[in-house]
């Protein structure tokens, strides 16, 4: 493999647990957490050797690439993974989310919850980073199918601290990365093939609607779902994108407001409340902000308090109700996002713990 040389800073992939059971808990106290919960207290082990003993004696009725898999992982996690790393955690729990942190000290044994856990603590400084910012190579590299890897390919450190730091990712300008050839990266370990598909989706209406062509779509949805619509033409647009309605004339039921922001940055709390004034100008029950870019945490804390009212719909919630309706969209959107159905075998996680 052609090499050059390292950067100084790692960027680590850290899941928190199956199904994102433990990502609540991480992002709140500040930590990297990870599974392998069979395994005992690390915080004496000085060597790759002792932590693959200890898995080794652990997982005795384990394959031997396992074993290895699972050191590997353990391994990078407590020896490798530096003060000053950054820690990237795709959110389970949140939709189309993916939280960026430094790691800010070592390994410890701690205990959550009653049960003692592999930590590290984690200054999350990004914990709501909207996956639309990463391009699609790095939510490739993401994807991958570990609780612990390191993420290298296509200049991916270089990028992904710009993201961290509030910049746009500035894609892949052709230096090559060096890969250690015993340490466990995005390249030697499968990927979460849904994901990968579902993030081929978003860059797909990324480039295919922007502007206006987003409300478009949006309206497109909610015709397929039963509202009748009425399209605000593009440039000022009086607070509203789209008015909707149930029933033969869209009289049925209190009106929806729609307002869709396509915009690079998240929608932030004048939007929000913007919307709410619009609703009551048009008499509208309810409110739905769609923001491509996700919506600051002042925003989703005013939604919750306004849940019978208004609904925030980020790029990955209106990917699925793309998906539930995409059989009733009419032929143009279809034509403009051509997708098809595929199924595929639920593997049982063997590469990751947690």
């Amino acid at each position: 493999m052609t090499t050059t040389n390292l950067s100084p800073v790692a960027v680590w992939l850290a899941r928190a647990g199956r199904h994102g059971v433990d990502e609540a808990t991480a992002l709140n106290e500040g930590r990297a957490i990870i599974g392998f919960s069979e395994i005992p207290d690390l915080s004496t082990a000085s060597s790759e050797t002792d932590i693959s003993d200890l898995v080794r004696r652990t997982y005795t009725a384990s394959s031997e690439n396992r074993i290895r898999n699972f050191a590997s992982q353990l391994i990078a996690f407590v020896l490798r993974m530096k003060v000053g790393d950054i820690v990237a955690l795709p959110l389970k729990t949140v939709s189309g989310t993916i939280a960026l942190g430094r790691v800010s000290g070592p390994y410890s044994f701690h205990e959550i919850d009653g049960v003692m856990r592999h930590t590290r603590p984690v200054e999350w400084i990004r914990p709501d980073v909207p996956r639309s910012a990463f391009q699609q190579d790095l939510l490739y590299s993401l994807g991958a199918f570990m609780t612990v890897c390191r993420i290298q390919r296509n200049g991916a450190e270089t990028r992904i601290s710009a993201i961290l730091d509030r910049y746009p990712d500035p894609g892949f300008t052709g230096a090559i990365t060096e890969i250690s050839q015993d340490e466990v990266t995005e390249v030697s370990v499968p990927s979460d093939v849904a994901e990968i598909a579902h993030d081929q989706v978003v860059a797909r209406i990324q480039s295919q609607f922007q502007g206006h062509d987003l409300a478009r779509l949006v309206e497109a949805v909610l015709r397929a779902e039963g509202y009748q619509t009425s399209l605000s033409p593009p440039g000022p647009d009086g607070g509203v994108d789209i008015l909707a309605g149930r029933g033969s004339l869209g009289l049925d039921e209190g009106g929806l407001c729609v307002q869709v922001k396509a915009t690079d940055s998240s929608a932030d709390v004048n939007i929000f409340r913007a919307l709410q004034g619009t609703m009551q100008t048009f008499k509208a029950d309810k409110g739905l902000l769609v923001s491509w870019s996700g919506f600051t945490r002042q925003v989703k804390q005013e939604a919750r308090q306004s849940h019978f009212q208004v609904r925030l719909w980020a790029a990955s919630d209106l990917v699925q109700a793309i998906y539930r309706v995409y059989d009733k969209l009419g032929e143009e959107i279809q034509a403009e996002l051509p997708m098809k159905r595929i199924w595929a075998l639920v593997t049982d996680d063997r590469d990751s713990n947690g």
